[in-house]
């Protein structure tokens, strides 16, 4: 079944509210100083359920001294959590990650209810989220340091990490738990305090998260939580605080260019995950199935909506006719509808500005000469869907090759060789992962070499793991996450020269 033969009724399904399992009515205000409280201005702002337009909750909308606020609080917390052991940060952390996994089914019904992913998707998120808080337990109690003699043999080198300061955080709607523990763990466990901007679309997560961690031991003010309607001067208030020295953010690249300059009048830390425009190449004598398979999972996790999504397509002439057929059956058959249905395999879209750019670039596509093998029209109806579409024979200068698409829609070239195939991959000015399938390792190895991504997943479709480094190369970011250099993000290198 697709998207266009759901009714309405089936779209809107029995009501968003009964699915927020997890959510805490009275959990709707700003995290200051360890207390829930409202915005200073009173104002508030609404919860949508992507699915069927539906009002899920109204939280507090921060303005600029709500973030001045619970900045204050975490610099205030901040030394003593910094001066707390490796292995008592580490506890909080493994105790949050027990707590999370106990309530995992609970999460994932409220990711699905205010992000609209399927609960399929929205489970496999809260694993990978509940990893980065037990990936960074572990890794609280590994900070390195050096010693070492001078070449000159005068004095002896040692080479310590200390916590940054208060961090700043800045997280997108697509993984409303994942992208805030991949944050907020290893600030935490380099001995950072942090505040927490979530996404305005999906800040429910973020606020059981935080409460979660509070559960398990981590002091007051450590962690604040700031939801906004307004971005700009709420993070604005938060660059400019004299206690921020970091920032990580991940979102797209011309807000992250924004964020950059601003964050370069006070020379701060800054992680940067910013947009992608991932390739997946299929070169000569790939298995056709193995490929289909990695494809489903690189464009359809989360409908399309992740930095990681295969954008493009680039399929040898030999394989593209069997191929954009297996795609196009295999798309064709993913069910969408609410997440919180168990059949779902795509939900909505995030909002309606989502609908209309996928719209915008399937029929630029159209109208350049693409030919529409699945979907291209957005149903009728309440919600935010779009269904999965297959484009093929995609045109040169087509915008959905040179846009992050974020959405179930996937665009096939047709190419001659590896070397083609190479130079359309790294024809874009983003380079966060791209894909590759092959026959013989060696080969795929040798083009992953020269693929310009900070990622390569080589015969398969998923490329994430909290115990690697997560991140891009040109204009998809800054500096990485996951692994021990996530943590290395949130500490200052101190080198002190010592004679005995």
């Amino acid at each position: 079944m697709s998207a266009m033969d759901l009714t309405a009724t089936e779209r809107a399904g029995s009501g968003a509210a009964a699915d927020l399992a997890g959510h805490d009515p009275a959990r709707t205000g700003l995290l200051v100083g360890g207390a829930w409280r409202p915005a200073a201005s009173g104002a508030e702002l609404d919860v949508l359920d992507p699915a069927t337009d539906a009002v899920l909750a109204r939280v507090a909308d921060a303005g600029a001294e709500d973030a001045v606020a619970a900045t204050d609080a975490a610099a205030a917390a901040g030394p003593a959590w910094a001066a707390t052991s490796p292995r008592e940060r580490s506890g909080v952390l493994q105790r949050a990650f027990e707590a999370f996994t106990r309530r995992g089914e609970e999460v994932a019904r409220l990711i699905s209810a205010e992000n609209g992913k399927s609960l399929a998707d929205a489970r496999s998120e809260v694993t990978y989220a509940a990893e980065f808080l037990r990936w960074y337990a572990e890794e609280a109690v590994r900070v390195p340091g050096r010693l070492g003699r001078a070449p000159g043999g005068g004095n002896r080198i040692l080479v310590s990490h200390r916590p940054a300061g208060v961090a700043a955080l800045v997280t997108p709607w697509n993984f409303p738990a994942a992208m805030v523990t991949r944050k907020v763990a290893p600030a935490l466990a380099a001995g950072c305090t942090a505040v927490l901007k979530p996404a305005e679309q999906t800040p429910l997560t973020a606020m059981l998260l935080a409460d979660l961690l509070r559960e398990s031991g981590l002091p007051d003010g450590a962690l604040g939580v700031v939801t906004t309607s307004d971005p700009a001067p709420v993070v604005d208030a938060l660059l400019g605080h004299p206690a921020v020295r970091v920032l990580s953010f991940t979102g797209s690249t011309e807000v992250g260019k924004v964020l950059l300059r601003r964050a370069a009048d006070r020379v701060l830390r800054c992680a940067m995950e910013l947009g992608g425009n991932a390739p997946f190449l299929v070169l000569e004598g790939s298995d056709v199935e193995a490929a289909l398979d990695g494809a489903m999972v690189a464009k359809m996790r989360g409908g399309g909506q992740a930095c990681t999504a295969a954008n493009r397509f680039y399929v040898h002439r030999s394989l593209a006719e069997e191929f954009a057929a297996g795609l196009t059956r295999r798309m064709g058959a993913v069910v969408v509808g609410r997440g919180a249905d168990p059949a779902t395999g795509c939900g909505p879209l995030v909002d309606r500005a989502a609908v209309e750019k996928a719209a915008r670039l399937v029929d630029d596509a159209v109208d350049r000469g693409a030919r529409l093998l699945l979907g291209g029209a957005a149903p009728d109806g309440p919600g935010c869907f779009y269904p999965p579409t297959v484009l093929a024979d995609v045109p040169a200068g087509s915008a959905v090759l040179a846009e992050e698409v974020f959405a179930p829609v996937a665009p096939l070239v047709v190419v001659d060789d590896d070397d083609e195939a190479v130079a359309l991959a790294n024809d874009t000015e983003h380079g966060l992962v791209a894909y590759v399938y092959a026959g013989e390792l060696s080969r795929a190895l040798r083009t992953a070499e020269r693929l310009e991504a900070g990622m390569v997943a080589v015969n398969r479709g998923l490329v994430s793991d909290p115990a690697a480094p997560f991140g891009g190369v040109k204009e998809s970011g800054l500096g990485r996450e996951g692994s021990q250099e996530g943590l290395l993000e949130y500490t200052e290198t101190t080198y002190t020269a010592v004679d005995w």
